[in-house]
């Protein structure tokens, strides 16, 4: 059975079921660098009414706590990975340490790299590649693809272990808190679990900050870019526009969504409405990513056990 077949079966009955927060670490490169990633429960929760209206997500899934850094691309090119990335130069910004955000690649070097991860660790690529230039298109898959084709997101293999987010993927991590109204869970205005702007810092990890309307000083390092999200994700109000895996408007794979905003941006511009669409070729310098992944076999266990749970209780009525 196809993992993502499996966990949206295992999350079918679970909308209800109250999530624990779990953190995991996957390491790549022969351990040269690792991802930490938060796990997103609560699934088929309803989207946002408010703000871009994105959120709904039918399964758990992980999201990197923190947004891709530049030494994580260095060691890809390092390695051979694939067609040489290159990144956008932070130099008049601060400086171009490896712990800065990845910004200035586009959306296909991007998906070299989420392919990169996946085929490192023995798993299936994300993103269809005929050619070889690191900034050619994607193909999208088709039913002669076989199992890698999902009708629903002829975008993504369903087989692969790493992905973009989508909008819906990266909008729940950011403003979703299940905790809300009661536990029946609500969305939050801003990526700090708060609806007030939040306090605006050039580096740290207070609740309640996020690193925006600083031009000059450029993006804070990647783990030290303002308080967490409910989920417990850095970054998703500031700090770096982020890619997703979601299209922009209509006629194909055209422009791909961006959520958030970078450290230049207002306090109008970090909140849960901010949306844009940029031509996945484009290589803005204020624009990077965080990766996705599908949850562990831990929390598959604990979700099987809700369903179990849920299951007995029926019985016994």
């Amino acid at each position: 059975m196809k993992s993502s077949l499996l966990i949206a079966t295992l999350a079918a009955g679970l909308s209800g079921f109250a999530w624990s927060a779990v953190t995991t670490t996957d390491t790549f490169g022969n351990d040269a660098f690792a991802i930490e990633f938060v796990t997103i429960g609560n699934p088929g929760n309803s989207r946002d009414t408010g703000g871009a209206g994105y959120g709904a997500v039918g399964c758990a899934y992980r999201i990197g706590k923190y947004e891709t850094s530049r030494g994580m691309i260095d060691i890809y090119n390092s390695l051979g990975g694939g067609p040489v990335i290159t990144l956008g130069s932070l130099s008049s910004y601060g400086g171009n340490g490896t712990n800065r955000p990845a910004t200035g690649l586009t959306w296909n070097e991007m998906a070299r790299f989420v392919n990169w991860l996946n085929t490192s660790r023995g798993y299936a690529p994300a993103y269809k590649f005929t050619t070889n230039g690191a900034n050619d298109m994607i193909s999208l898959w088709t039913s002669a693809d076989g199992p890698a084709y999902d009708a629903q997101n002829a975008v993504r293999n369903p087989n692969a272990y790493y992905f973009i987010p989508t909008a819906d993927e990266w909008y729940k991590a950011a403003f979703y808190d299940p905790s809300m109204n009661g536990g029946t869970g609500g969305y939050w205005r801003y990526a700090t679990g708060c609806d007030t702007l939040p306090t605006r810092i050039r580096t740290g990890t207070d609740p309640g900050t996020a690193v925006y309307n600083d031009f000059a000083g450029g993006p804070a390092d990647i783990t030290s870019a303002g308080g967490l999200s409910p989920y417990g994700t850095m970054a998703q109000s500031g700090n770096v526009e982020e890619w997703t895996e979601s299209r922009f408007g209509t006629g194909g794979f055209v422009n791909c969504l961006v959520l958030n905003t970078g450290w230049g941006g207002d306090g109008g511009a970090i909140n849960s409405s901010r949306t844009a669409g940029y031509y996945p070729g484009y290589d803005g310098l204020f624009r990077g990513f965080r990766v996705a992944a599908v949850p562990e076999p831990t929390t598959l266990s604990l979700c099987g056990l809700g369903i179990l749970a849920m299951w007995r209780r029926k019985r016994t009525v």
